[in-house]
């Protein structure tokens, strides 16, 4: 398998750079301009692997898609997906297998089958599935209950009311949000776990709210109304999970970065990311976009944190942490062993092996901070975020590979090109 040589960075940073568009926010965008009456244009998409598998999904379920330099050009369907019988790859995109099998339960026509990875055939969808069926989806398992692959028939959903299990993905309650404007009723949405990663609900209702749907929440039930979305033009800022890794650079490295196309006032719960570096010896400030600063003589400090708001960024808050003074608890995502890989457990083995004190919790992990790390050559797990957070890491610890580099291509093809903008 490839790997991929880290040089170290000798000297503070002092680096500006454009990160793609969020993928958050692309692959919401595209499930409300599929459904809309008319042509969306969403600009500063991501164009990825992720949202490309989305693309071509939606593309055998009736919507036409044109991929520009830029943009996405979408012609909905109008709530009416057509299944056209075809096999539906989604590689490991899991946000986007819990968006599409909602989106092709509204739709009629030959029957389609979802699959994708082994990974992705491990990771849980039964909480969605039951909730779809209960609002009369035709979902069928064609391996082992609970998981990918499915048989999905359509045939419109209800609404009403719907209890929904939430502990192991916030998508499964985005999912039913996206579709909830055209089930037959209004629909209800009953939560019966807490809620986990709560930004990420916090901006499926924004992206809605964009395409002309308000959605109401009063005492942990979701009210979805009866409703269409709007056509638009539609502008996708960066990426604040992508964002997190130059930010973290300035943090381990010393100097500054700043992300010119990750607003202030940003949608995502990952643009938090900031915020937290303050807490651990670093300056922030806005101004052209976010800029995260650190006096190289200012030694970083651990810090007690629950993550379970902002899990994605926990892989590069612990490589941050492995160079802290003092111990760093990261706590609240048990969530974590559900992603591309169970990111606890990876974290946790990798900084181990470079000589890093760290214990694994079942819902965090405890790290107690190194001046000096051994050199490794790093088990990226096929996952982007695993990766990315490593090669940062890199340039403050000489000697470190990664194998399979190219993995960053699931959220951010370009990542090695904007990487090396920081030796410039």
């Amino acid at each position: 398998m490839q790997s991929k040589e880290i040089r170290p960075l000798n000297r503070a940073l002092a680096a500006k750079v454009k990160v793609p568009g969020s993928k958050s926010i692309t692959q919401r965008a595209l499930i409300c301009a599929a459904l809309a009456d008319g042509t969306s244009t969403l600009k500063g998409a991501l164009q990825s692997e992720d949202p490309t598998l989305l693309i071509q999904a939606l593309e055998k379920a009736g919507v036409q898609i044109t991929v520009e330099e830029d943009a996405f050009v979408v012609k909905g369907v109008g709530g009416r997906p057509i299944l056209q019988g075809a096999e539906v790859y989604l590689g490991n995109n899991g946000t986007g297998t819990r968006f599409f099998t909602a989106f092709s339960s509204l739709g009629s026509g030959k029957p389609l089958i979802l699959t994708g990875t082994k990974r992705l055939c491990e990771r849980p969808i039964e909480p969605l599935v039951r909730a779809l069926t209960t609002w009369g989806a035709k979902i069928r398992y064609l391996g082992q209950e609970g998981f990918l692959p499915l048989e999905i028939a359509g045939g419109g959903l209800a609404g009403g009311g719907v209890r929904l299990e939430v502990a192991k993905s916030s998508q499964f309650l985005s999912a039913l949000l996206l579709v909830g404007p055209y089930t037959q009723i209004p629909a209800e949405i009953h939560l019966t776990s807490p809620l986990v990663s709560r930004p990420y609900i916090d901006l499926t209702i924004a992206v809605m709210k964009d395409f002309g749907v308000v959605v109401q929440e009063r005492e942990g039930i979701f009210f979805v109304p009866k409703d269409t979305y709007t056509p638009r033009e539609y502008y996708i800022e960066g990426d604040a999970s992508s964002a997190s890794y130059f930010l973290a650079a300035a943090a381990l490295v010393g100097g500054s970065v700043t992300v010119t196309n990750l607003p202030q006032q940003s949608k995502q719960g990952d643009a938090a990311f900031a915020g937290i570096l303050s807490r651990m010896g670093c300056v922030v400030s806005y101004t052209n976009g976010v800029t995260v600063s650190r006096n190289p003589s200012v030694p970083l400090k651990g810090i007690d944190i629950n993550m379970g708001r902002t899990p994605d960024l926990v892989p590069t808050l612990a490589v941050v942490a492995a160079k802290a003074r003092g111990r760093t608890f990261i706590r609240g995502v048990p969530h974590l062993r559900y992603k591309e890989t169970d990111r606890l457990k990876a974290v946790a083995t990798e900084l181990a092996q470079m000589g890093v004190s760290v214990t694994e919790l079942q819902d965090g992990l405890i790290i107690e901070g190194q001046p000096e790390l051994k050199a490794t050559e790093v088990e990226t797990y096929d996952d982007h975020r695993i990766a990315m957070a490593f090669a940062v890491l890199g340039l403050v610890v000489p000697g470190l590979r990664l194998r399979n580099p190219d993995c960053v291509k699931k959220s951010f093809p370009h990542f090695w090109e904007v990487f090396e903008t920081l030796y410039a």
